[in-house]
């Protein structure tokens, strides 16, 4: 049985390539997304292409924590049509650690992927690489038991950064922030704060999106392509530099009303629309068969 973000899908699954077509009436998604039900400017997708996706908020829907997100179904069938169209060239580009990601969307396993806002990357050939800085273990440490005495707020430990998600509690964001700055500072020449959607990532500050998809684009099979990279919000930012600096298509994916200052070139309202259009990219260079009379 579809759950209800599968039907939401099979609901935008007839598209044509470079359109979207809005959620039907009365939908879930078109109830909370009811602003941003049109998009015209995206292209239609090239054999040469090499795609960069971010996770939550772009692919998903945001959840109240991390580990309340939904998978459909779908999503995972499309993401390995996609690697197939696109001969591999399809990476996923997260501030989740590569171990959650690859838990999230099991059985699918793509080959090159990069977490923690770049601090983890892999690719063909090449295992997973990380450095975790000894600095995080104790402010990680710190945070949670600050976490431990207000409900509602959730310290996401990944490694080579942390993560304080203040969406259920947004009472205590500035009391985050505060903790967080006092944490850092000490360490400030190797680790930053990167603000997210009711979160606060502490990751090094030599680890970001853009400089990932720099070296996954160095490597096969995305070497030669024309990189295209979606992304929700600040955290994406440099992501999308690195991606109009190669002339290639950068997409902002939003939510309804929200016209946030973006180095995106392109916009879409929703992740049920992107994903849509995912669809629509396969099947803009998957040869159709010939109906004959």
């Amino acid at each position: 049985m579809l759950g209800e973000d599968d039907a939401s899908d099979r609901a935008v699954d007839a598209v044509r390539p470079g359109t979207v077509t809005p959620p039907r009436p009365h939908s879930r998604e078109h109830v909370h997304q009811a602003e941003a039900t049109t998009q015209t400017d995206l292209p239609t997708a090239r054999n040469d292409w090499a795609f960069f996706l971010d996770i939550d908020g772009t692919l998903l829907d945001l959840a109240p924590t991390p580990d309340g997100v939904h998978v459909p179904g779908e999503l995972r069938l499309c993401l390995g049509a996609l690697e197939r169209a696109f001969g591999g060239a399809v990476a996923l580009v997260s501030g989740r650690s590569l171990a959650t990601i690859d838990r999230l969307f099991a059985p699918l396993v793509l080959t090159a992927a990069a977490g923690q806002h770049g601090a983890e990357t892999r690719a063909a050939g090449v295992p997973a690489r990380s450095a975790p800085d000894p600095a995080l273990e104790p402010i990680a440490a710190a945070l949670a038991t600050f976490a431990a005495a207000r409900p509602g707020l959730v310290v996401e430990t990944k490694g080579s950064s942390v993560a304080v998600h203040y969406r259920q509690a947004p009472e205590h964001a500035d009391a985050v922030r505060a903790l967080a700055q006092r944490l850092v500072e000490p360490h400030r020449e190797r680790l930053e704060i990167l603000p997210a959607h009711a979160a606060f990532d502490i990751k090094p500050r030599a680890a970001t999106k853009g400089r990932a998809i720099a070296w996954l684009m160095t490597r096969a099979p995305f070497a030669g392509r024309l990189p295209v990279f979606a992304g929700d919000d600040t955290t994406d930012e440099d992501g999308f530099a690195a991606i109009n600096a190669r002339g290639g298509v950068s997409i902002r994916v939003g939510r309804a009303g929200e016209r946030a200052p973006s180095a995106a070139r392109h916009r879409i309202g929703s992740p049920a629309e992107f994903r849509a259009w995912l669809r629509a990219c396969v099947a803009a260079v998957t040869p159709q068969p010939e109906h004959r009379p």
